[in-house]
């Protein structure tokens, strides 16, 4: 079930709303944990348990490591085991198949032969959501470690925080010290559930209306073949994908904020106008931000974070934008996408702020920015390294027109095309984000996001299943 089809916006989610208000104030733990387990189950019960798994060892976790009685060696154990359990889950269900590819792939380089592992490793399903919700609940033991949390008072309330439906599979991470007291008592208020419907209304549209329009404009040009594939092509296509992953993420995370807001909650804000950042690292001060904070807080700072040397630092940035690759997938490809930004990242922080670069026109810096962002996006979005440099070539002109070129020219350039890429583009580099036009919520807004909904929901009826391309994260 996904937010952007009819099942959950005509049936699932006025259900859950009905039940939920109608519920004593005492009950609504209750409706919302039952009602995000079966929105959960909808994909595959089977995964609920793991879920249950993950909440019920944090939960003991949480409670053990907060204990008056609890000596600093005991509580580092509980710590440690809770980080065990969740990386644990997620390196065998995201990583085992990665894992066994390349044991046979080294096996072979050493002239050790084929070596293969057992069948199981290869035929594991990805429970949808998973880095998401394992990542959430082990920021969950951290902070109580670190003193920057208290544990929940029930089982139900944090069971409530790792499964709420919203932000379930697909983020924004949620850290429980931020909503903790939103758990044990949140405000419901008309004000509250017009801005959450709003802003759910905001975020549907996006992915119906753009993401998923130029989406298809980046299959097409993804899938070209060798003789296909042009140099205008391939641009048009890396900048539809670019547009398509920032709608298409950026779209959930306002559906989820929306929602969130609906149910008495506050999500803080996952995306801020990314593309209009002029260095990478502002890029990730505003892309996924986060996840980006997770990486800071739990990562990036125990590694020593910019407090040993330069060396030292620029060591810290590239593991962590290595790891945040891996996250996204287990294909080299994620990988080389966080080490390219790793390396600007270090570039950036060696060479420090430019007399030269700062006289640049805000316009220039923003482009080349964003040109860097491009070519790192062709590994995101490519299958394999082949597939990568293949689609570089072409952006840098090293391929050939041929009549196959032209004829998919000729589809890409379709009237939906030329329509599509220019909104995209305004929305994106000169319209404020949704944040920004909803920070002051107007009649006019409202009346714009029932039209939008009005607007989405004929266009859904008309486009094939489209998922959101973070699920498979």
């Amino acid at each position: 079930m996904v937010f952007s089809s009819h099942i959950f916006i005509f049936y699932f989610l006025a259900l859950v709303l009905g039940a939920y208000y109608v519920a004593p104030k005492r009950g609504r733990h209750l409706v919302l944990t039952t009602c995000s387990y079966l929105f959960y189950a909808w994909w595959n019960p089977w995964f609920v348990f793991l879920m249950l798994i993950s909440t019920a060892v944090d939960f003991l976790c949480g409670k053990k490591i907060h204990a008056k009685k609890s000596s600093t060696r005991i509580r580092k154990f509980w710590v440690i085991l809770s980080i065990i359990v969740n990386l644990g889950i997620l390196a065998f269900f995201k990583y085992a198949g990665f894992f066994s590819q390349n044991v046979s792939v080294l096996a072979k380089a050493l002239g050790l032969g084929e070596v293969t592992l057992p069948p199981i490793f290869n035929d594991i399903v990805l429970p949808v959501g998973i880095s998401f919700y394992t990542f959430q609940s082990m920021s969950y033991t951290i902070d109580i470690y670190r003193g920057h949390a208290k544990p929940a008072n029930d089982f139900l309330s944090f069971a409530c925080y790792v499964s709420m439906f919203p932000q379930l599979v697909a983020g924004p991470i949620v850290r429980y010290g931020n909503i903790a007291e939103q758990i044990r008592s949140r405000v419901h208020s008309v004000d509250n559930f017009i801005y959450g419907f709003t802003r759910f209304n905001f975020g549907f549209a996006k992915k119906i209306l753009l993401a998923n329009p130029v989406g298809g404009i980046a299959d097409l040009c993804f899938g070209a073949g060798d003789q296909s594939l042009s140099t205008p092509i391939a641009w048009i296509g890396v900048c539809s994908y670019a547009f398509q992953i920032y709608f298409d993420f950026s779209a959930y995370s306002d559906m989820a904020i929306g929602l969130g807001r609906m149910f008495g909650f506050s999500f803080k804000e996952n995306f801020n106008s990314p593309y209009k950042s002029e260095s990478i690292t502002e890029f990730w001060k505003r892309w996924h931000i986060s996840l980006s904070g997770f990486l800071r807080d739990y990562l990036y700072i125990p590694l020593g974070g910019n407090r040993k040397g330069s060396r030292r630092t620029y060591c810290n940035l590239l593991i962590v934008m290595l790891i945040g690759g891996l996250w996204h997938g287990a294909q080299w490809t994620f990988i080389a996408w966080g080490g390219i930004h790793g390396m600007f990242l270090v570039i950036e922080r060696f060479t420090g702020p430019s007399r030269h670069l700062n006289k640049c026109p805000r316009t220039l810096k923003i482009g080349i920015t964003f040109i860097i962002i491009l070519f790192s996006w062709v590994f995101f979005r490519a299958e394999n390294f082949e597939r990568a440099f293949f689609y570089l070539k072409a952006m840098i002109g090293l391929s050939d027109t041929t009549p196959a070129s032209l004829i998919l020219m000729s589809q890409v350039t379709r009237p939906i095309a030329l329509f599509i890429i220019p909104i995209s583009f305004v929305c994106i580099f000169i319209l404020p984000n949704t944040g920004q036009i909803l920070k002051r919520l107007t009649i006019g807004k409202v009346i714009t996001g029932l039209s939008l909904l009005i607007l989405s929901l004929s266009m859904m009826f008309t486009q094939e299943f489209n998922p959101f391309l973070y699920f498979q994260f």
